[in-house]
């Protein structure tokens, strides 16, 4: 019998002998699922602890006549029961578990240090689970992410590089799903993968906005990432699965205040309209990144190079967009809409004619 409510030990052994079956809650269901799902040896590290911390205040046992009995002498009695000595046991692994992630924990804050340094702004798709995360990552960067109609289809954090309309380049990650009454042994087993979330420069929530229970799981979402210390992180409503919608109702303008009253939280959240199916609305998606990100802002910026100079020249049309681009003699002169750190890096050849801010782009 599944119960769709957390049970506590009690709970769960009366009703087991009352009905006189297995009674699964809530919470051991996703844990099974959890299981099923795990393929790193991070992630299975992630679900062992955290059906450890599940099993341990559920262990039943039988009392003295299952006891071991000491051997030598003054030591003949009771002894140490079988509960007490699974109890034990179990204690111990879920130490030496969390040991083992808190060196992932610090491993994953050593690779976000290296990637900060180079620097490189970090984009994390969150949402509920099978809104469509994985086929949104994998139409955005070509890759090959387990895409699946299932419940926590993706566990482990999947991490590729994309590049924006304005040429900057950006780091998207696609990370486990949420639900509703997600057991809090969950959050805090999955809490080195979740601070992935946690750490990124904007959040790309993700709604199946076809589903009928769209505005509560977004107010699900909030919650969860409002536990994860990730509340004041930018968002951007991600509205997939567009393909699914017919007339009036395939309008962001629309769905997007709408879905944010129902589900009582800030109307002030852009959004944009999606389909990871088909590939529509893909641009706007990246063109409202590329507007909301304030990491190595975009202006309009004229560079004087040298006509022999061709590897500026070529930086220029590969990390920025070119405007325009006039010959004369022996120099090129190019309008650029360039990335600050570009700007940086070809300063000697900028015209002192004054920088424009791109419209749109956000200053820091």
């Amino acid at each position: 019998m599944i119960v769709d409510y957390n049970l506590s030990p009690t709970q769960q052994r009366n009703l087991e002998k009352a009905v006189g079956r297995k009674v699964i809650d809530r919470t051991q269901l996703i844990l099974d699922i959890f299981a099923k799902r795990a393929r790193t040896a991070e992630g299975r590290l992630q679900v062992e602890l955290a059906q450890l911390k599940y099993i341990l205040p559920r262990l039943s046992g039988h009392g003295a006549s299952m006891s071991r009995l000491g051997g030598g002498i003054g030591t003949r009695g009771p002894g140490e029961t079988k509960l007490e000595t699974d109890r034990r046991r179990i204690s111990i692994r879920i130490k030496k578990l969390e040991k083992e992630l808190e060196g992932v924990r610090a491993g994953r804050a050593l690779h976000r240090e290296n990637r900060d340094s180079i620097p490189v702004p970090t984009v994390s798709l969150a949402g509920y689970t099978n809104a469509g995360k994985s086929t949104l990552f994998n139409r955005i960067t070509k890759a090959s992410v387990l895409a699946d109609a299932r419940m926590f289809a993706t566990l482990d954090p999947t991490v590729r590089g994309i590049t924006l309309p304005s040429k900057r380049q950006i780091l998207l990650s696609d990370t486990v799903g949420f639900v509703r009454n997600l057991p809090t042994t969950l959050i805090e087993a999955f809490r080195a993968t979740l601070e992935e979330v946690a750490e990124a420069h904007i959040i790309l929530h993700v709604v199946d906005c076809s589903s009928e229970q769209a505005p509560a799981h977004i107010q699900e979402v909030f919650r969860v990432l409002g536990e994860i210390g990730a509340k004041e992180t930018p968002q951007l409503l991600v509205l997939n699965k567009s393909d699914r919608l017919e007339g009036t109702e395939a309008d962001a303008g629309i769905l997007v205040p709408r879905f944010l009253a129902a589900a009582e939280q800030n109307a002030a959240t852009p959004g944009v309209l999606v389909s990871g199916k088909t590939g529509a609305g893909i641009g706007d998606l990246l063109a409202q990144i590329d507007k909301m990100l304030a990491f190595d802002p975009v202006e309009k910026a004229i560079f004087r190079i040298p006509a022999g100079d061709g590897a500026a020249i070529a930086l220029l049309h590969q990390n920025g967009r070119v405007v325009t681009e006039v010959y004369d003699g022996e120099t090129c002169e190019l309008e650029v809409e360039a990335p600050e750190s570009l700007r940086r890096k070809l300063s000697r050849y900028q015209s002192a004619q004054g920088r424009k801010p791109v419209e749109n782009s956000v200053q820091k």
